[in-house]
C-alpha cells in the first residue's frame, strides 16, 4: 500500500569523500533487517555502491535509493558521492531530499568539501543534521569536530549526543533529550545510567541544549522559566520545528562499521525527521508557477532526477511524487516532449535490488522501469501542461575528444553517448565542426573516466584526446591576385579566370562577397561559383587549415572562354585567386578568448591570480562571494584552459571553481602550439 506522506522520511547522506557514508547507509539497513550482513566498500560488496564501475573503484561515484521501515516510518535513503566530480549526482538529491545528514569523520573533522557541501544545502533552504562517524578511530574527538562544526556554521549546531570513550574505547552514547546512557558492548544497545566521570558535562551540555530547544516556543519557555523541564516529546515536538525550518541542526554520533548508535540515528530520522508536507517545490502549469501540496489524492505529478541503466532490466528512472498517488500501469504526459508514458513497472529500491510496488502516493519516492522517451529531469502528469522546475545542473567544465577505435564503435557511439546525456544532464555532447572533434563535456577528470568506463560496457571502445582549440585566421592588411584554371585534355576544356581583392573587416563581421564585374568579364552565372570558390579556400584555412574570417573579397574581373568556361572553372578559379591574396594580406592567427570566473578560497587569491598571469590572463576585477570567498574576473585564452579544471583543483587543494564562456576572438600572441597543427 502507498505510506501516507506524514511517516515519509527522504533522507540524503552527504559529505566529504571517505567520511563512511556508504558504510552509514549499510549499518542502517542491517539494523531495519533489509540485510542480514553488512558489506564493504573495499570489497564492492555494499548495496548502494553496485554498479560495475563503482566496485572497481572502491568508492561511490552515482547516488543509489535504499528504502526501508522503521517505528511505522517509511525512510528512503539516498547515498551520495562525496568527491566534486560527481556534484551532479549530489545535485540531483537535493532537488528530492528533505532533510541532509552530513556525515562527518571524527578523526579528520570538517574539511572544506563539507562545508561547500553545507553552503548549497544553505543556499537551497534545506534543513540539515551531522552524524559524527568513525568514533572507534584512533584519533578521534567528538569534542575537537564539535567545536569545528559550531565555528563553521554557527550557533544552530546543537549536540543531541556525547559519545562513551573515543578512539578504540568508544563503546556507547549519553542522550542529552533523555538523560540516559546507550552502551553496544552486547551488539545492540543496552540502557544505563550516565556514567559518573560524564555526569558534570552530560548535565551541562543538555541544560545548554535545553534552553536552545526552548527558546523556539514561548509556551515552553515561560513554563521553563517557571521551572518546569519539558518532557524528552515535548522537546522533540519543537526541535523537529527548528530542525524543518533550518534554525536547528542536531549532531548525533556513532560509527557505522560498529554499527554503534546507528539505531539511534534512524530513530532520530523518524522522530525529527520533516516529513515530505513542509517541502514546497514549483511547477509551471499553463505558465503560472505554482507549489501544489502534497496531497496523495491530487492532480498526478512526478519529477524523475536519476536515470539507472540496470543490466538485467533496462532504464530504471528514479522519481518523486509530488502530488496524487501514482499507480502500476497509469499512463501520464511528459511534459518536455507531450508523449504519453505507461508506467507497467513500479518498483521500490534498495541499492540495485528491485521489489515490485502497486502505487506510489504524494512525497515518496520510488521507481519505473523501462519509460521510452523519458530522461532525467522530465516531469510526469496528468495535469495537463504542469512542468516541476529543477535547479540548473552543474555544467562541464573539462571535455575529451572521443575517437571511436574500430567501425563498430563508430555506429554505436552517437547512440550510446545520447544514453549518457539523457541520463545525466552534467554530461554536454558537442560535435565542433572547426576541430572536427566529438566532444564529451563533464565535471572533472574522473566525471568523464566514468562516461568512458560506461561506454566500453556498452561495447563502445574509444580512445580520447584533449579538446584542440579551435583557432580562426584572419588578414590584417590588402591583397589582390589573379586566379586562373585552365585544363585542355580533348574535347571541352576547362577554363576560368578571376581577379580578386581582400580586405580585413572588423572582427566578428564574418565574411562579405562584393561582386564588382563589368562588361561582362565573368558572366553573371559564374559568379555564384567564384563565390564558392571563396568560401571553400576560406574553410578550407590554407596551410594551417584553421578557417578564415572576417574578409571582405571583391571579384572585379575576370576572363572566360565561351566553350570552356563552366561553373567548376570559376570556382577553382575564385578558390585560386583568393588563396593567393591571402598569401599577401598579413594573414594572423586568431586566437578564442574565454570570461572566466573562479570563485576561490581568500588564502589562494593571490596563487591563482599569479597562475591567471602565467596563462596570458587579463585579470578584470575581483568581488566578494557570499560566503566570504573572493570572485575573480579575467580573461584568458582558451587554449589555457584545455586541462584548467584539472589544474585549478590542483592548484588550491579542491577549494575553488570556475566557469567560463568564449567571448571574442584575438590575434595570437607568440607561437602558436605545435599540437594546434598536429
Amino acid at each position: 500500500m502507498a505510506v501516507a506522506p506524514e511517516k515519509i522520511r527522504n533522507v540524503a547522506l552527504v559529505g566529504s569523500q571517505g567520511s563512511g557514508k556508504t558504510t552509514l547507509a549499510e549499518a542502517l539497513l542491517y539494523r531495519a533487517g533489509i540485510i542480514d550482513r553488512t558489506g564493504r566498500v573495499e570489497e564492492g560488496t555494499t548495496v548502494c555502491d553496485f554498479s560495475p564501475e563503482e566496485r572497481d573503484a572502491g568508492h561511490t561515484q552515482s547516488l543509489a535509493l535504499a528504502s526501508f521501515e522503521w517505528h511505522d516510518h517509511k525512510i528512503n535513503l539516498i547515498d551520495t558521492p562525496g568527491a566534486p566530480d560527481f556534484a551532479a549526482e549530489l545535485h540531483a538529491a537535493l532537488q528530492v531530499a528533505d532533510l541532509l545528514v552530513f556525515v562527518i569523520d571524527a578523526s579528520s573533522g570538517v574539511d572544506h568539501r563539507a562545508t561547500a557541501i553545507w553552503r548549497q544545502a544553505a543556499d537551497a533552504g534545506l534543513p540539515r543534521m551531522v552524524f559524527v562517524n568513525k568514533l572507534d578511530r584512533e584519533h578521534a574527538s567528538f569534542e575537537n569536530v564539535l567545536t569545528e562544526l559550531q565555528d563553521a556554521f554557527g550557533a544552530g549546531v546543537a549536540p543531541l549526543e556525547l559519545p562513551i570513550g573515543e578512539g578504540p574505547e568508544f563503546h556507547g552514547i549519553a542522550d542529552l533529550l533523555t538523560n540516559k546512557a546507550y552502551i553496544y558492548d552486547s551488539g545492540s544497545a543496552e540502557e544505563a545510567a550516565i556514567p559518573g566521570d560524564m555526569e558534570e558535562q552530560e548535565s551541562e551540555v543538555r541544560e545548554q541544549l535545553v534552553e536552545g530547544i526552548v527558546v523556539a516556543d514561548d509556551d515552553m519557555l515561560e513554563q521553563y522559566l517557571e521551572g518546569n523541564i519539558p518532557t524528552p516529546s515535548e522537546l522533540e515536538a519543537v526541535l523537529g520545528l527548528g530542525v524543518a525550518d533550518g534554525s536547528v541542526f542536531p549532531v548525533v554520533c556513532g560509527s557505522a562499521t560498529g554499527p554503534i548508535a546507528v539505531d539511534r540515528l534512524a530513530n532520530f530520522l523518524a522522530e525529527i525527521g520533516p516529513s515530505p508536507t513542509g517541502r514546497r517545490m514549483t511547477v509551471t502549469m499553463s505558465d503560472i508557477d505554482t507549489e501544489p501540496a502534497c496531497d496523495p489524492d491530487g492532480d498526478q505529478l512526478a519529477v524523475v532526477f536519476k536515470t539507472i541503466s540496470d543490466d538485467y532490466v533496462g532504464q530504471i528512472s528514479l522519481f518523486r511524487v509530488l502530488s496524487g498517488t501514482i499507480n502500476r500501469d497509469d499512463n501520464l504526459t511528459n511534459a518536455a516532449t507531450g508523449n504519453s508514458e505507461r508506467l507497467r513497472g513500479l518498483v521500490s529500491l534498495v541499492g540495485g535490488k528491485q521489489t515490485d510496488v502497486d502505487a506510489i502516493a504524494a512525497g515518496d519516492i520510488g521507481g519505473v522501469t523501462k519509460l521510452q522517451q523519458t530522461r532525467t529531469g522530465d516531469t510526469l502528469t496528468n495535469a495537463g501542461r504542469a512542468e516541476v522546475q529543477l535547479d540548473a545542473w552543474p555544467e562541464g567544465v573539462l571535455a575529451y575528444g572521443l575517437v571511436p577505435k574500430t567501425r563498430a564503435a563508430e555506429d554505436k557511439l552517437g547512440t550510446g553517448l545520447r544514453r549518457l546525456t539523457d541520463e545525466d544532464p552534467s554530461l554536454r555532447l558537442e560535435r565542433s565542426e572547426e576541430t572536427r572533434q566529438t566532444l564529451l563535456w563533464g565535471l572533472g577528470e574522473a566525471h568523464l573516466r566514468l562516461a568512458i568506463a560506461r561506454l566500453d560496457r556498452m561495447g563502445i571502445e574509444v580512445e580520447t584526446e584533449d579538446l584542440r582549440v579551435p583557432y580562426r585566421q584572419t588578414v590584417t592588411g590588402n591583397g589582390d591576385a589573379e586566379g586562373k584554371h585552365k585544363k585542355q585534355s580533348g574535347g571541352h576544356g576547362q577554363f576560368g579566370v578571376a581577379y580578386v581583392r581582400i580586405e580585413p573587416m572588423p572582427r566578428g563581421s564574418g565574411f562579405e562577397f562584393v561582386d564588382a564585374v563589368t562588361g561582362g568579364s565573368i558572366p553573371r552565372q559564374y559568379i555564384p561559383a567564384v563565390e564558392a570558390g571563396i568560401r571553400d579556400a576560406m574553410a578550407d584555412g590554407g596551410e594551417l587549415g584553421f578557417p578564415i574570417v572576417d574578409v571582405r573579397a571583391t571579384v572585379y574581373d575576370g576572363k572566360h572562354h565561351s566553350v570552356d568556361s563552366s561553373e567548376f572553372s570559376f570556382n577553382m578559379a575564385g578558390k585560386l585567386a583568393f588563396s593567393a591574396a591571402f598569401a599577401q594580406a598579413n594573414p594572423v592567427v586568431l586566437e578564442p578568448m574565454a570570461q572566466v570566473e573562479i570563485t576561490v578560497a581568500p588564502e589562494y587569491q593571490g596563487d591563482v591570480m599569479g597562475d591567471l598571469s602565467s596563462r596570458r590572463g587579463q585579470v578584470q576585477g575581483t568581488d566578494a562571494g557570499p560566503w566570504g570567498e573572493q570572485v575573480i574576473h579575467a580573461i584568458v585564452p582558451e587554449a589555457e584552459l584545455v586541462r584548467y579544471a584539472i589544474e585549478l583543483r590542483s592548484l588550491t587543494g579542491g577549494r575553488a571553481r570556475f566557469k567560463a564562456e568564449r567571448v571574442t576572438y584575438e590575434i595570437l600572441s607568440g607561437a602558436l602550439p605545435e599540437a594546434a597543427t598536429a
